[in-house]
């Protein structure tokens, strides 16, 4: 090796590689409990875990490439993003996860401060965030939960040619509304939409993946702008708001 790369940081958490080998450091050991937790109990493979000593846990590389990233064209086939269609079908079947997710009425709550402090400093367009708004409110309702991922997006899910080789990232990893697991991976790549719900099989809500896309670009704006990230980057959140319209 000869480097040491990285991978992401912030507020939170950073994340190394250095070699085959990821370095996930996380002030909230909880959080890290709770995915080494869920990554055990996934149906679907995800990196071996190599060590841990607190702050950090030592992961190793998975093989292959990731799926694609939000804001970038991917150049993954159209059989590999039904292959990771397929897969979070496989972890949605599995059983339920001990940790539980947030309500729908939690997510209400949390969207209205968003969009309060969106609006608050100027942020969006206030038509922007309001027709997104009702948008998202249709997300909002009763669902079955299942093992979620919790952040199942692109730049997390692996693939080798038109196989899922693993699944990065579960930190975020619940009981949850499988609707959000596909709207996440499909973030900013609506046309590989059909793919996924193709691998995924039935049960695919298309209506709701598209307002679980508001609802995940509303409430992430605001973290994004606080951690350093910049969430008008083209084909990113705010994109993705405005092709909501």
């Amino acid at each position: 090796m000869d480097k040491v790369e990285v991978v992401v940081a912030h507020h939170e958490r950073a994340t190394l590689r250095v070699g085959d080998v990821f370095l996930k450091i996380d002030a909230d050991q909880a959080r890290t409990d709770a995915e080494v937790e869920a990554m055990e109990l996934a149906p679907i493979p995800t990196s071996e875990v190599l060590w841990r000593k607190p702050p950090v846990l030592a992961l190793a590389a998975l093989p292959g490439t990731a799926l694609g990233r939000l804001g970038e064209p991917s150049t993954a086939s159209a059989a590999a993003w039904a292959a990771a269609g397929a897969a979070a079908r496989m972890l949605h079947d599995a059983p339920l996860p001990p940790r539980p997710g947030r309500s729908a009425d939690e997510l209400a709550a949390h969207l209205d401060d968003e969009c309060e402090w969106l609006l608050t400093h100027d942020v969006l367009p206030a038509d922007l965030v309001t027709r997104n708004r009702g948008i998202a409110e249709a997300a909002l309702r009763p669902w079955t939960p299942v093992f979620t991922h919790g952040d199942l997006q692109v730049a997390h899910v692996f693939v080798d040619g038109d196989e899922v080789t693993g699944v990065l990232d579960w930190s975020e990893a619940a009981r949850g509304d499988a609707m959000a697991d596909l709207a996440t991976l499909t973030l900013g790549h609506e046309e590989h939409l059909a793919d996924v719900a193709a691998g995924y099989g039935t049960d695919v809500d298309l209506d709701l993946i598209r307002a679980w896309w508001s609802l995940r670009s509303l409430l992430g704006v605001r973290w994004l702008i606080e951690h350093g990230f910049d969430p008008a980057t083209p084909g990113c959140e705010v994109d993705v708001l405005r092709s909501q319209l």
